[in-house]
């Protein structure tokens, strides 16, 4: 890591680099008199300008939006880049190299300058190499994914020949070392180019500088069997900061306060083309917190929770965990965090080529929260059609409710979780708020997660004083006693307890507790109907849903007569 930038550099960019100019390359400027300039604000939308730009002060400021600073200041917001940055990026450009604090930690003089001009010069050659006859490969794979010559023009998309050795030469002809070219990721040790035979997609920071490129097999005889490759880790590429399509997508989610993350370069092209413009893509790692600092910090300054990060996954089981995995692990979950699933496995890319651009614009507009995702997928791991599922679901669940760090949206999620396991919205808060004194360090009830402990409870006999079980316990009663001849050496503790009755056992009294057993295993009935019904949507299942209803309505005129008769009145 390069130290703090020397204070008299960061004074000599700010004076070389025209503030003017900087901001004339991102806005349009005309003369407005008195020797300053005027613009359209690229920080909010305006119609009239109201930007101005003083370039004898080297200051500018927007009087519709409040934003103003200097040229450094405008970098750092116009391409949302840290103060080190904007500096870098600004030094960069007019040719002064930077001294740090710290000895020894910065490149050689004039390297970085040099591994970004070797870059773009690498992705303009990869660019024109896609016309090649030895490209059609190539080619014919961007068409059958739906993308035309304009397409790739757009995003960049190039061909490295298969020769091994044709960029080396071309860009030694550039006066380019091999020295540099191995430093910036184009060459390898060895002297054959890094990328051969293969499609390529340059990857660029925010400011659209080239940083590396991702490759993708093409031919059978490829020595790398890996499907896509990536630039290796570089004084530029950092493979854990750097999104595919952050170059495309920047303003769009700065003005949206909005990211959607697919999973690939061809979904991104797919988005983009599709009328999705903040879609971009991780580049040969997995979505980490590297990415995620730096989303929110192109969405600027927003209400934590006012932003959306949309993860779209494939609809297959591996699609869905790794939406389950992003925020595995330690991480918190984060409450503007969505996910966009598409039922028929179909990624954006396929999508768009199958259903056209509106379907994938649908799949984005049909997100939901990650909770929401999360604990469907663990409650449908259960059987919700039994109690004893019911609560296992409950007790998985409660935690993903507990760790919400928006306290205000708690309340909503109990009674999402609430319907989709068909319990007692109370009974659900109360498990989610054990769950989270617990987690605060506070003393909690036991659980019952353990196997061990619930094969221990499939064993013990019944809770004499259970309620719930007093009309089972009175009837046994009543078989044991009454019947002795033929049960009671069953249960020995029965035979003494007396019957909640004065005199004989009458008919009437068999009839009646006999019906309130009944009318146990009808209610229970009941509650597991009502609990379905309630996670059944009536439009999507309409069929099962009336079916189900109608079967619930016989039942509700079973208990009733069954009520009748437990009380000891006739039918």
């Amino acid at each position: 890591m390069a130290g703090r930038i020397n204070d008299e550099d960061v004074v000599t960019v700010r004076e070389r680099a025209r503030i003017d100019e900087v901001i004339g390359s991102y806005v349009a400027l005309r003369n407005a008199g008195g020797g300053s300039l005027k613009g359209l604000c690229p920080f909010h939308d305006e119609k009239t300008p109201s930007l101005q730009v003083t370039p004898a002060r080297g200051f500018f400021y927007c009087f519709g939006c409040g934003e103003g600073g200097d040229v450094i200041t405008f970098m750092e917001k116009i391409d949302n880049l840290s103060f080190t940055e904007a500096v870098e990026r600004l030094a960069d450009r007019v040719g002064i190299q930077l001294r740090y604090a710290e000895e020894g930690s910065r490149t050689e003089p004039g390297q970085r300058v040099r591994m970004m001009e070797a870059l773009q010069a690498a992705a303009d050659f990869f660019l024109e190499r896609l016309g090649d006859p030895d490209a059609v490969e190539g080619r014919r794979f961007l068409a059958q994914r739906g993308f035309d010559q304009a397409a790739a023009g757009r995003f960049g998309v190039g061909f490295a020949p298969r020769d091994g050795h044709a960029l080396v030469r071309h860009l030694r002809g550039r006066h380019y070392s091999d020295r540099e070219l191995v430093a910036a990721g184009l060459v390898r040790e060895s002297g054959y180019d890094f990328f051969s035979g293969r499609l390529l997609w340059p990857i660029r920071d925010s400011g659209k500088q080239v940083l590396g490129f991702g490759a993708r097999r093409l031919f059978d005889d490829d020595r790398i069997p890996a499907k896509y490759i990536n630039t290796p880790e570089t004084l530029l590429y950092k493979k854990s900061h750097v999104l595919y399509g952050l170059d495309l997508a920047r303003t769009a989610i700065g003005r949206k306060s909005q990211a959607v993350v697919v999973e690939g370069y061809t979904d991104v092209m797919a988005a983009h083309l599709s009328g999705v413009e903040t879609a971009v893509a991780s580049c040969g790692t997995a979505f980490g917190d590297d990415h995620a600092r730096l989303q929110r910090r192109l969405m600027g300054n927003h209400d934590a929770f006012r932003g959306e990060v949309i993860f779209t996954f494939d609809g297959d089981a591996a699609g869905q965990a790794a939406a389950l995995k992003v925020f595995g692990g330690d991480q918190n979950f984060i409450a503007q965090t969505y996910v966009a699933v598409e039922p028929t496995g179909l990624d954006p890319c396929d999508l768009r080529l199958q259903h056209g651009d509106a379907a994938v614009r649908e799949l984005v507009a049909r997100r939901i929260p990650l909770y929401r995702f999360v604990m469907g997928n663990v409650v449908s791991q259960h059987d919700l059609d039994r109690a004893d599922g019911r609560l296992a679901a409950l007790r998985s669940a409660a935690p993903l409710v507990a760790s919400i760090r928006d306290t205000a949206l708690v309340s909503g999620y109990v009674r999402d979780l609430s319907g989709m396991l068909g319990m007692d919205v109370e009974e659900v808060r109360h498990e989610v708020m054990r769950v989270a004194s617990r987690a605060r360090g506070k003393p909690a009830e036991p659980t019952a997660d353990a196997a061990p402990e619930t094969e221990r409870a499939e064993h013990q006999l019944p809770d004499p004083g259970d309620r719930l079980l007093a009309t089972e316990r009175e009837t046994s009663k009543l078989l044991i006693q009454a019947y002795h001849d033929q049960v009671r050496s069953l249960v020995v503790s029965l035979a003494v307890e007396p019957l909640p009755v004065q005199g004989e056992v009458t008919r009437r009294f068999v009839v009646a507790n006999s019906a309130g057993l009944q009318l146990l295993s009808v209610m229970r009935r009941i509650a597991e109907l009502k609990s379905r019904l309630q996670r059944t949507n009536p439009v999507e299942a309409e069929k099962k849903y009336n079916q189900m209803f109608s079967e619930l309505v016989v039942l509700e005129a079973r208990r009733q007569q069954l009520q009748t008769r437990s009380i000891g009145a006739q039918d």
